[in-house]
C-alpha cells in the first residue's frame, strides 16, 4: 500500500539523519475506502493524487505549528506492507481524516519511494496559508481562501536520492 505521510523540511532532514521517517505509528494519507467515496474516482492516478493532496494539506498545519521551518510543503511517499497501515474506523466518514490512516512503526528511509515538495516560488502563498489554517478551521471564508492557494502550488517529485539536496548542508 503507498501511503503519503506529511512533513516539513526540518522534519525530513531528521528522518534523514535518523534513517527513517518518524516513530510509530505514523499519521499518513492513502487511498482508503472513506476517500474513494468522497472522491468518486476509480481512477487509481486520481485516488492516489487525492491521498498526495491530502497529505500536502497536513503538512501545511504541520508548518503552521512550526513558524521557524521553510515555507515548504513535504510529502514523502512510502511502500508499506498493506497490514502496516490501517483507517481509524471511528473517523472514517470525518471531512477532516479522509484518507488518514496510522501506519504501525517508523519506516526505514530505504522504502521512501519519492519525496513530494514545494518549489521556493510556493513559498509567499505557503506561508500565507500556514498563517490562516486556524481561522479556517474555524470556518473563516477569507482563510480558506487563502489556505486554498497554497494548493494552487504542485508539489515537485525528487528522488530519494536527491534527499541531501532537499535537507541542505546540514543533511549530508
Amino acid at each position: 500500500m503507498r501511503v503519503y505521510v506529511p512533513l516539513t523540511l526540518p522534519g525530513l532532514a531528521e528522518a534523514y539523519k535518523a534513517g527513517e521517517v518518524g516513530a510509530g505509528p505514523l499519521v499518513a494519507y492513502a487511498v482508503t475506502p472513506a476517500l474513494r467515496e468522497w472522491y468518486l474516482s476509480d481512477d487509481i492516478e486520481e485516488l492516489e493524487y487525492a491521498a498526495l493532496s491530502r497529505a500536502a494539506l497536513a503538512s501545511l498545519r504541520l508548518l503552521a505549528a512550526d513558524p521557524g521551518a521553510p515555507r515548504r510543503r513535504v510529502v514523502v511517499a512510502v511502500d508499506v506492507p498493506d497490514g502496516e497501515a490501517s483507517a481509524d474506523p471511528g473517523r472514517g466518514l470525518d471531512p477532516a481524516a479522509l484518507g488518514e490512516v496510522r501506519v504501525a512503526g517508523a519506516v526505514r528511509l530505504a522504502k521512501v519511494a519519492s519525496v513530494h515538495v514545494d518549489s521556493a516560488d510556493a513559498e509567499a502563498d505557503v506561508a500565507a496559508a500556514a498563517g490562516a489554517m486556524e481561522a479556517a478551521d474555524g470556518g473563516d471564508d477569507d482563510a480558506r481562501f487563502v489556505v486554498d492557494g497554497a494548493e494552487d502550488h504542485e508539489l515537485l517529485w525528487y528522488a530519494t536520492q536527491e534527499i541531501p539536496n532537499l535537507v541542505g548542508p546540514g543533511g549530508d
